[in-house]
């Protein structure tokens, strides 16, 4: 068993508050062996997370690392860190118990739909990223990445058990039931525990980002845990023994016909 917590907070303009809820948040989440915080804990988005974007050895990272040394648990959060062309990366760091860096994903697909357009502020990435991290092999995905199943099927044939889906997703009609749709959906076609946290909305900012509804998704897509809209900390189980189970009952993964040709 692993257990991991579902940390659905808040997030402000500022790191240092950001930095000091994530602290609060993994407070609560004592005897967690994972913590997973959403997409840009560093800061809100916005267009100043240009000028608030910091390097993978800057203070947040930093302070992160030294919060999961001092719990003893590993952490996933999503940051921005300055890209070369004046732009940030949309990077998901997963931070072992002992503080060190186990990866860094950067954010393959951009959300320039509903009328957003991120690509003007982030740059995207181009590699797929499984993590061993606290006994999992955990496929890291960010918000608009859970749209496209072919990066989740890469992630398992990676050897991924697990998914990590981060998240400030927009609010607006239909988006709160895509997300939770697509989160399940992930799970299903995988056969593969999905963990997805988002942010809670943060009522002093009142920008649509930021939904709620984390869940603990197993892997025949039922929702062992839902948070809701509102702020949260919740430490589950995952039981590995279950992938097995449901994948021999289910072995959709084993049915592919990768030699079939398109017509």
């Amino acid at each position: 068993m692993t257990r991991v917590a579902l940390c659905q907070i808040p997030v402000d303009h500022d790191p240092e508050t950001n930095l000091s809820t994530v602290r609060d948040a993994l407070a609560r989440a004592r005897g967690a062996d994972l913590a997973v915080f959403p997409e840009a804990t560093l800061a809100r988005f916005g267009p100043g997370i240009v000028e608030t974007a910091q390097p993978l050895d800057g203070p947040f990272v930093t302070g992160l690392a030294e919060a999961a040394r001092e719990h003893g648990t590993a952490v996933i959060a999503g940051v921005f860190e300055p890209a070369a062309d004046g732009r940030v990366w949309n990077t998901a760091v997963a931070l072992r118990e002992d503080g060190s860096l186990a990866a860094a994903y950067r954010k393959i697909h951009l959300f320039d739909s509903f009328g957003a357009k991120e690509s003007k502020l982030v740059a995207p990435g181009d590699v797929p990223e499984v993590v061993e991290l606290a006994g999992l092999r955990i496929g890291l995905i960010t918000c608009y990445d859970v749209r496209f199943p072919e990066l989740a099927r890469a992630l398992v044939d990676q050897g991924a058990d697990t998914f990590a889906v981060i998240a400030a997703w927009g609010s607006g009609p239909l988006k709160e039931d895509h997300w939770t749709t697509l989160v399940r959906a992930r799970a299903i076609e995988n056969t593969t525990w999905t963990i997805a946290v988002g942010q809670a909305p943060n009522p002093a900012i009142p920008d649509g980002f930021g939904v709620g509804r984390s869940m603990l998704v197993d892997p025949m897509g039922v929702a062992r845990h839902d948070l809701g809209t509102g702020p949260g900390v919740l430490v589950a189980e995952i039981d590995a023994a279950w992938t097995e189970t449901a994948r021999a009952t289910l072995p959709s993964l084993e049915h592919r016909r990768l030699g079939v040709s398109r017509s």
